[in-house]
């Protein structure tokens, strides 16, 4: 039988044992939340590190006019898809085209808003193999800005851009995929 001694020691060593695991637990639930906001930075600098992810330039280059490699044709594959919010049409006017390094190109795009109301739309392109990415060259693209279409219109949106000279040889397709999102409730006023 204990006494009553005994009983407040162990009730002290329990209270004491549970505070250390209630720290040891907030200080998990802080770590775990330092560690989320960590993820987007660690995921970025992964991706330029590693190609990954086929990220493009988010604003236009000026045209490299370094000659053209006749020798090599590059296959440029495009897909489109529309997030689930937003009722637009929107599809490649071509769905490929062949192009020599150094070459600059001029491709349309097609979108219609088929709902009953204004949308602001914003396409959001990436580039497969990710490692291509960085030699996919943008000169003038609609996803450079946002597209207001109002309920029922239509566009045909352009692309110009030229794959890099320095496009590694083994790669003779890339895909540019855009994928078209309502950001009405954000877009510039």
């Amino acid at each position: 039988m204990h006494t009553g001694t005994e009983q407040k020691a162990n009730n002290q060593d329990k209270r004491s044992d549970n505070g250390k695991v209630t720290k040891k637990l907030v200080l998990i639930v802080f770590a775990m939340f330092g560690f989320g906001f960590a993820l987007v930075p660690l995921y970025d600098v992964f991706c330029d590190i590693t190609g990954l992810n086929g990220k493009t330039n988010g604003v236009g280059v000026v045209y490299a006019d370094d000659g053209i490699d006749t020798s090599r044709t590059v296959t440029v594959q495009f897909i489109t898809r529309s997030a689930k919010a937003i009722p637009w049409q929107f599809e490649p006017v071509i769905n490929e085209i062949k192009v020599h390094p150094g070459e600059m190109k001029f491709v349309n795009f097609y979108a219609k808003n088929e709902s009953q109301r204004a949308i602001v739309g914003q396409a959001v392109p990436s580039v497969s193999p990710g490692i291509a990415a960085g030699y996919f060259q943008k000169i003038e693209c609609f996803c450079f800005t946002q597209q207001p279409l109002q309920a029922g219109e239509e566009v045909e949106m352009g692309l110009q851009f030229y794959v890099d000279l320095e496009l590694p040889e083994e790669i003779t397709t890339l895909t540019l995929s855009y994928t078209l999102y309502d950001i009405s409730d954000k877009a510039d006023s």
